[in-house]
């Protein structure tokens, strides 16, 4: 039995102990039921007030204080303070468990919206936002279909079968490519969850690409070796010597640029994989400028007019190798695509805080639309005339991956039927004298 029914019971037993015998003895029965009567109906209007005081705490704010009370209702207000207390306290940590909750989807790299049997709303994280161009706050509550309508989409909701996912393409976002999937949980509760595959698309049409320009690039070369070997070892006899030299040097021409090819290629492959350098070198570079200008000037046969200006001789901190290869492929460049007759300059200079070697030539120069693509591989604005000054469209891409992994940028800038300038910049804490 609980206190308060214990407390009650006590004051009763002691009125009639105390007060009824009295009065029954004095005055009589009736005055002693009168007394009785009167005790239990001051007995009622103080538990009545007591009680009104209750229902007006129940009906108010929810956040205003526990009346006062005497007696039994000083413990009874003290018990409800105390569950009061409890259910505050269970109710901030259900909301606090709840928003960490929220935090976690909202961290989420997926996208997530949650909806019901009737394909309505019910939440969308941030990420959710971003890939279906919703809004949590407007869109909450309506039809998921209504707002998604893509055909490949309701189909694949009405289906049922979400054990695959689906390849979410031409959505609410403009080359977006989401990986979607349904999770049911609940009762009759769904979740939608999404991924931007975007890039790892992209990657994929590069590898694509790739392989099919490295076929592309050896079928020429490979059928000109076979098709030329085939001739003499099924009957060398039946050609002149002057022919058959003719035939063994586009041969060999063909394996060299098969060799250039397979070396770029794994050279590009070296730096697209490779990490930080264990050990920095320091890179002397005006011997190896000069180098790169005699290797320029082999390639031009005394065809160009080839200038090298050191204006300010500096160290680098780098990989001498690969700077060789990217300041030797700017200026091979330079020189195929220059006429005989014309003027390339190689400059190496510090200037406003930046390291340079810019190459100029008087060439032929590019259209200001293919100038975003040139570090591409395989990209070439004239396939033919790359092919006829053997390259292997994979130069400036070995530029550009040389220079990043040297904190460096490269700068192009050209008019069409004047030349090209294209400028390597490093930055200050690359130079180290």
């Amino acid at each position: 039995m609980s206190a308060i029914w214990v407390r009650l019971i006590w004051q009763l037993l002691l009125f009639t102990c105390i007060v009824f015998p009295p009065v029954f003895y004095i005055y009589g029965l009736n005055w002693g039921l009168a007394s009785a009567v009167i005790f239990l109906l001051l007995l009622l209007c103080w538990h009545l007030f007591h009680l009104q005081k209750l229902m007006s705490w129940l009906e108010g704010e929810l956040n205003s204080p526990l009346p006062e009370g005497r007696g039994v209702w000083e413990t009874t207000f003290a018990e409800l303070h105390r569950r009061v207390r409890m259910r505050l306290g269970q109710q901030q940590l259900l909301a606090e468990t709840l928003e960490n909750f929220m935090s976690v989807f909202q961290a989420l790299p997926d996208g997530v919206i949650a909806f019901d049997r009737h394909r309505r709303i019910d939440w969308i994280n941030e990420r959710a936002e971003t890939h279906f161009a919703l809004s949590a706050a407007s869109d909450r509550g309506l039809v998921l279909t209504n707002l998604i309508r893509h055909p490949d989409f309701v189909a694949y909701l009405d289906s049922g079968q979400y054990a695959e996912p689906l390849i979410y393409r031409d959505g609410r976002v403009d080359g977006m490519t989401l990986l979607l999937q349904i999770i049911p949980y609940g009762e009759d509760q769904n979740l939608l969850v999404s991924r931007d595959v975007s890039q790892v698309e992209r990657v994929e049409t590069i590898r694509r690409d790739f392989i099919a320009n490295v076929s592309h690039e050896l079928k020429t070369p490979l059928t000109v070796v076979a098709g030329f070997s085939e001739m003499l070892v099924g009957g060398h006899e039946a050609y002149g010597g002057a022919k058959i030299n003719n035939y063994l040097t586009l041969i060999c021409e063909q394996t060299a640029r098969m060799q250039r090819l397979i070396e770029d290629l794994l050279t590009l492959s070296s730096l697209e994989s490779g990490g930080p350098w264990l050990n920095e070198e320091r890179v002397e570079l005006e011997p190896m400028l000069r180098s790169i200008l005699a290797d320029a000037q082999a390639l031009s046969a005394g065809k160009h007019e080839i200038v090298l200006n050191v204006e300010t001789p500096s160290v680098l901190a780098g990989y001498a190798s690969e700077l060789r290869s990217a300041f030797s492929n700017l200026a091979g460049n330079a020189v195929r695509y220059t006429p005989p007759g014309g003027r390339i300059d190689l400059l190496w200079r510090v200037h406003d805080g930046f390291g340079e070697f810019v190459v100029t030539d008087t060439g032929i120069g590019i259209a200001a639309q293919h100038l975003p693509r040139l570090t591409e591989r395989f990209y070439r604005v004239d396939r033919s005339r790359s092919r006829e000054t053997g390259g292997t469209g994979l130069g400036l891409a070995i530029v550009k991956h040389v220079l990043t992994r040297h904190h460096a940028t490269l700068e192009i800038e050209s008019t069409l039927g004047k030349g090209s300038r294209f400028s390597a910049r490093f930055p200050e804490r690359c130079i180290l004298g």
